[in-house]
């Protein structure tokens, strides 16, 4: 089941847009832009629904911020403003759709399902590599009997890794997948982020981190032969993990 984020301050417009979602989907809800920037760095969200006038960050200025770091994050923006010029920041900002309030019912279903669709939401939501299963639904890791559950950027970070095991990645490639085009997270930042992932996955055996001096890293997996013919940023699919739905 998707999970959808609902940023909205109007506790009445909230509620009723939750439960008219609720019945289809798993539904979050954030007061504004603050409690939203939460929710997404602890929680996998498939599309967020956003209000215009809200305290502090308003629609605009969260959409624009949410495109840096969530680049393929599907956004509708639901408002009650319907002129032309509205619409025209909101797409300028980077939304995928646009209603206005009230909205019918059947129509903002609709234009999830349509959103949720074309983002292919469905897909990859978990890889089985190796013998280690991530899932992109809860940010877990499972091997052997262990489970443990990775904050977001981490999982983001092992889950592309480990998706194209034997790649290369250079560290703007990483830093600009995980973190986004305008992140001012730098090299240092990822270098943390691998040593924790290293030291988290200390005792499993089913992939290593390599670090590639001069290039960046890649993922291997113990058991399963290399390709000598990935390249930076590229996909061999010879060495690709199972995607489960």
């Amino acid at each position: 089941m998707a999970t959808i984020l609902v940023v909205e301050d109007d506790k009445a417009a909230r509620t009723l847009t939750q439960a008219r979602l609720k019945p289809h989907y798993t539904v979050r809800c954030a007061r504004d832009g603050s409690e939203a920037f939460g929710i997404l760095a602890r929680h996998h969200i498939d599309l967020a629904i956003v209000d215009v006038m809200m305290p502090h960050i308003n629609g605009y200025e969260l959409v624009d911020t949410l495109r840096s770091t969530h680049n393929d994050l599907p956004i509708l923006m639901l408002t009650a403003l319907d002129s032309f010029s509205a619409k025209r920041d909101g797409f300028a900002a980077g939304i995928d759709d646009y209603l206005t309030k009230p909205a019918n019912c059947d129509e903002l279903l609709w234009r999830v399902k349509a959103l949720l669709r074309r983002a292919k939401v469905q897909q990859c939501k978990r890889i089985d590599a190796g013998g280690i299963l991530l899932d992109a639904a809860s940010y877990t890791a499972i091997w052997n009997d262990r489970t443990i559950e990775l904050p977001k950027k981490e999982f983001d970070l092992i889950f592309l890794l480990l998706s194209y095991p034997g790649t290369i990645f250079s560290k703007t490639q990483l830093l600009e997948r995980v973190w986004g085009l305008h992140s001012e997270n730098d090299e240092a930042s990822l270098k943390v982020h691998i040593s924790r992932l290293r030291s988290r996955f200390a005792d499993c055996q089913c992939f290593s981190i390599v670090t590639m001096r001069g290039l960046g890293y890649k993922a291997e997996l113990t058991d399963v032969p290399q390709s000598n013919g990935c390249e930076i940023g590229g996909f061999d699919t010879g060495c690709s993990p199972s995607i489960l739905s």
